[in-house]
């Protein structure tokens, strides 16, 4: 818990009261209404919550206003089937035709926390002179939020955040591929609807499985809802199931190579673009070769071995006896003895807490480590802040979520290998003429590799993608975003992808 979170205001002490108040009267509405429709879980969920504010950015102030709430989604029967949980920031006085960006994370389980306190929002969260102390978080202004250029309304799936089912049963009626792209795109189109922003460029913005839920919500809201997208940006994003859960497919292992050895450069403090060019040339030409053939044997062997083990720095033999796929042992093998890496971000090691073991058993320490830190952060931020305070906690990551998805009709790992959003992204491109893709992708991230999206990439039409999907690479891993530098990079290059999009 995070009791003592210092927030940075950027209201007068008068105008916070006067919001705790407003805020006060919102939730006792919201509990009256909720206790003569019967109760229930949605009767801890406060009614919404709108405040003021002013996002100091580099370019002046921005008056813009928040907006925490739900929007309820109904079942055949007329029922409420589901509250879905949404943050939305909206600039005062903007311009005609500022976009609205849609941002939502993945897991899938995972609430919006992740990218609302770490990029896009006006608030956001660091983890220490380190980088990755979660124990003792500050809160601060963003001066890189998306705010500066466009309108944001982060949204939690249901299941994550505070966004819940009338039912256990209810909830399981939304943990699948189709169904979670229906009812995000049917609470799209509610708030678009709802706030009247039908004219306003739309734009989708998904993190890992986000990303790949980006281009099915896309689809849906155009199937569905009538509703066409002006783009999407994933980041760190799943598009093809196949390059990432077969650890002993030749193509898999030739993709994820560039970031094993991205992470070794880093711990070397010899990263450089230019170094990991020609890893890239190598993973897709001889390593690719060596591995799809039959296993190389004397000099030959010694030498694919030996280069490696150099990339990677595991340990040769370690390297020849798995024959050169290192895809499930790099993480007790590449930080060193008695260490254990990420495969969030492979440059990142920890003292093993299981070195006995052959087999990872190490809780990860991104994932389970310090960016843990988003959820009791956002809860705090939400209740002193936005004037939202409810007594239900705030999932961050949901893990019955994730167990008990549904890939294509089945659930569990295995399924997930068939998931593809390939063919939507092509569909996409070619009915819409206005459509653009940017994907973005951390160095050394090992989990959604960036040479799985170069590849999705460069295998599309090319009389599609000319000018219209992009593919952005930034130091750090799967949320690079953690990393100021790469953060205020991604920010510009971002702010270019709609700029150029207002100019068409």
């Amino acid at each position: 818990m995070i009791a003592s979170l210092a927030v940075v205001l950027a209201l007068s002490a008068p105008v916070l009261a006067q919001q705790q108040r407003g805020g006060d009267e919102n939730r006792e509405r919201g509990r009256q209404v909720e206790q003569s429709a019967g109760g229930g879980i949605f009767s801890l969920i406060p009614a919404d919550s709108t405040t003021e504010h002013v996002f100091k950015g580099p370019s002046g102030d921005l008056p813009y206003i928040a907006t925490a709430g739900t929007l309820d989604l109904f079942g055949q029967d007329g029922n409420r089937s589901a509250k879905i949980f949404y943050t939305a920031y909206i600039a005062k006085n903007r311009a005609p035709g500022r976009p609205l960006t849609f941002a939502f994370n993945g897991g899938p389980g995972a609430a919006s926390a992740y990218l609302h306190l770490g990029l896009v929002g006006p608030k956001i969260l660091e983890f220490g002179a380190t980088g990755d102390n979660g124990t003792t978080p500050r809160l601060r202004d963003n001066p890189e939020s998306w705010l500066a250029f466009t309108d944001l309304v982060l949204v939690d799936p249901v299941g994550t955040g505070w966004s819940r089912a009338a039912s256990n049963d209810a909830a399981g009626t939304y943990y699948s591929v189709r169904q979670d792209a229906d009812s995000l795109s049917k609470a799209i189109a509610l708030y678009v609807q709802k706030n009247n922003r039908l004219d306003a460029p739309k734009y989708l913005l998904g993190e890992s499985y986000g990303g790949f839920r980006a281009a099915k919500v896309a689809v849906s809201l155009k199937n569905s809802q009538g509703m066409l997208a002006s783009g999407i940006i994933m980041l760190s994003p799943l598009v093809e199931g196949r390059f990432l859960a077969n650890s002993d497919d030749p193509l898999s292992a030739a993709l994820q190579l560039p970031s094993l050895a991205a992470a070794e450069l880093e711990r070397r403090n010899q990263f450089t673009p230019e170094k990991l060019a020609d890893v890239e040339r190598f993973a897709i030409g001889d390593y690719l070769v060596g591995l799809a053939g039959p296993s190389p044997t004397g000099p030959t062997a010694d030498g694919f071995y030996g280069r490696l083990s150099e990339l990677t720095g595991i340990p040769k033999d370690v390297v020849a006896r798995t024959r050169g796929f290192v895809g499930d042992v790099y993480a007790k093998q590449m930080g060193g003895p008695g260490k254990i890496v990420s495969p969030y971000d492979a440059a990142y090691a920890v003292p093993d807490a299981y070195p006995e073991d052959a087999s990872t058993r190490n809780d990860d320490p991104i994932l389970e480590g310090y960016t843990r830190a988003y959820g009791a952060a956002f809860a705090a931020y939400a209740r002193n802040e936005l004037g939202f305070a409810t007594e239900m906690s705030y999932s961050l990551l949901n893990e019955e979520v994730n167990r008990r998805w549904e890939w294509n009709g089945s659930r569990g790992g295995d399924s997930r290998s068939l998931a593809s959003a390939s063919t939507d992204i092509r569909d996409l491109l070619s009915v819409i003429p206005s459509f653009k893709l940017m994907i973005a992708h951390g160095y050394s991230d090992a989990l959604t590799p960036y040479g799985a999206s170069r590849y999705v990439i460069d295998h599309l039409p090319p009389d599609l993608a000319a000018g219209r999907a992009e593919l952005k690479v930034y130091r750090g891993g799967h949320m690079f975003y953690t990393r100021p530098d790469s953060r205020r990079n991604f920010a510009g290059d971002v702010r270019a992808f709609y700029e150029a999009k207002a100019t068409d």
